[in-house]
Order: structure tokens, then C-alpha cells, then sequence
């Protein structure tokens, strides 16, 4: 995350603006195209919906503010010690303004019958699903959600670039299993927003199943991050320093004096040569280092001297 608080606040408003917007507004779109009626097949694409608008806000405001839109994976960051309390209250009060602005639009775009016929594409429970199993159900949704944001977003370790989209399959995953019976939320944002545009445009929100949409997702996103925290133990395994070909800076440093000795190969003093793949004074086999300057005539000058030099001692017998 880069920007400043107001800035963060304001991307997770927009982004939970698009996810109730194209989320459940695919449900108002699949009921009038149903005539009421909402089938498996309409399932799928209502899931494919809220996949790619989640993968997208991610991509779009991931690095802004970190592309929360859900109290309940905002919570469980901050229980995992990976997100400030303090910004808690902010984050989900930002959630919670941008998921009924996006239920406004969604009666601005279909009309008051959006609210009053098909509840905003609101989320309820099953006719044989009790409370309990719908906070089993919405937590387990949230726990899958949650444990591929950690795998994918958080985690040091992973491929570079893939978050957004397996996050998006990941929720369209659990619509697919747990949409018939819950709606498949795993975001209390997504329910409140339309619960409160139906209720203002005269239709009938059922707040008294509110609490599954909340215990639920909550619990199953805290216990996600710290069973991903005691299993895959990201903070204890990446080393401090990148390995090469893994993502991010490749860190080193020159040893001194990284020697060898080797015997001439005759008699005399042993001379020193580099180690191979310790980088010292002198640059490591294979490693670039300071490219020679061209040669100049006065070194063909300096190297002819020399070499008169050398040939005059011979002559003479000289001996060192």
C-alpha cells in the first residue's frame, strides 16, 4: 500500500462500489432475464461476475490501498498482525459507503423495481438452511477466500502477478458450492449495501439473517490467516535475502581478500588466485566487472620500453 489514508479510503469505497455494482447487480440482471426466477445456469454467471470484478478492483487499487473491500478480510489481517488496528474503523466504514452507493446505482441503472421486486440482488438464506448452517457455510466460503489471499497477496512467495485473478476464481468457487444455499456473500459489505438501498426503496430486507453475513465471514477469514500462518509459516521461511531467480533486489557483497593459494607449479612462493564464485577484490569467473579502458599509444610506448628492457638483461646476463 502506497497512498495516504484518505486515498486508501477512498479506493476501497470505489472498489466496493464495482464489486456490488457488477456483483449483485449480475443477480438483478439474471432475475428479470429469469422472470424471476434464478437458475443454476445464472449461477454461473453471476459467479463469473463477481470473479472478474474482484480480480479487477485488485488490480486496479491492490497497491493503493491493499484492495480489502470486505470488513471481514480487513479483520483478519489485522488479527494476523499484517494490517493496523487503528485503520480498521476507517477501512470498513469506507466499505460500507461505497457497498450502498453501488446498491444506488444498481436502482439507478434498473429502476425502483430493482429494490422493490428483486431486493438489489440482496443475499438470503435458503428455505431448509438454518442460522447455524449459514454461518458454517459463509465462514467456509470466507476460509477459502482468505487462505488464497494469503497464498497469493501476502505470502513473499508468490508468483509475481497472479493474486488478482486466483482470488476472483476463488470467490466464484465458493458462489458455485454455496450460492443456492446462502448467496454465497463471504463479505458483509456485499449484503449491507443492498439490505439498506432495498429498505429505502420500500422492498423487504430480511436484517434479522444480517448476523450470518457477519459471525460467518469473520470467522472463517481470522481462522484462515492464522492456520496459513502456523502451516505455510511465511515470516519464519522466506530468508531475509532474495535467492537468484526468485522476485525482488538480488542482495550481496564483496568479501576482501576471498584468496585461494595454489602452488607455481614449480619451485617458489605459492601465488594467491580467486576463489570461483566468491566475489573479492578480483571479479568472480563469469561475473561482469570494470570493462578495461581501450588501449592507448603511449601503453604500446610503455610496453615496447620494457620489452628492449628485458631483452638487454638477457644479452648480458643478467640474473635476478
Amino acid at each position: 500500500m502506497v497512498g495516504d489514508l484518505p486515498r486508501r479510503l477512498a479506493a476501497e469505497a470505489i472498489g466496493t462500489l464495482l464489486l456490488v455494482l457488477f456483483g449483485a447487480g449480475s443477480v438483478v440482471a439474471a432475475l428479470i432475464m429469469g422472470k424471476g426466477e434464478l437458475t443454476y445456469a445464472a449461477l454461473g454467471f453471476i459467479s463469473l461476475s463477481f470473479g472478474l470484478v474482484v480480480a479487477l478492483v485488485i488490480y486496479a487499487f491492490g497497491t493503493t490501498s491493499g484492495a480489502h473491500i470486505n470488513p471481514a478480510v480487513t479483520v483478519a489481517l489485522a488479527a494476523g498482525g499484517r494490517f493496523p488496528w487503528r485503520e480498521v474503523p476507517f477501512y470498513i466504514g469506507a466499505q460500507l459507503v461505497g457497498a450502498f452507493a453501488g446498491g444506488l446505482l444498481i436502482v439507478g441503472g434498473f429502476g425502483r423495481r430493482a429494490a422493490a421486486d428483486f431486493g438489489t440482488g440482496q443475499t438470503i438464506l435458503g428455505p431448509e438452511v438454518s442460522y447455524g448452517q449459514g454461518i458454517l457455510l459463509e465462514a467456509l466460503g470466507t476460509f477459502l477466500l482468505l487462505i488464497t489471499i494469503m497464498a497469493l497477496a501476502v505470502d513473499r512467495r508468490a508468483p509475481a502477478g497472479w493474486a488478482g485473478f486466483m482470488i476472483g476464481l476463488a470467490v466464484a468457487c465458493e458462489i458455485f458450492v454455496i450460492g443456492p444455499l446462502t448467496g454465497g456473500a463471504i463479505n458483509p459489505a456485499r449484503t449491507f449495501g443492498p439490505y439498506l438501498t432495498t429498505t429505502v426503496f420500500g422492498g423487504d430486507a430480511p436484517w434479522e439473517e444480517y448476523g450470518v453475513y457477519v459471525a460467518g465471514p469473520i470467522a472463517g477469514a481470522v481462522l484462515a490467516v492464522l492456520v496459513y500462518e502456523l502451516v505455510a509459516r511465511p515470516a519464519r521461511e522466506v530468508p531475509e535475502e532474495a535467492e537468484q531467480g526468485t522476485a525482488g533486489e538480488i542482495a550481496g557483497s564483496r568479501t576482501p581478500g576471498a584468496y585461494a593459494t595454489e602452488e607455481s607449479g614449480g619451485a617458489g612462493e605459492p601465488r594467491r588466485v580467486p576463489v570461483e564464485g566468491v566475489a573479492g577484490d578480483v571479479p568472480a569467473k563469469g561475473t561482469a566487472g570494470d570493462v578495461p579502458a581501450a588501449r592507448r599509444p603511449q601503453d604500446e610506448h610503455i610496453g615496447d620500453r620494457v620489452g628492449r628492457g628485458a631483452r638487454r638483461r638477457r644479452r648480458h646476463g643478467h640474473r635476478r
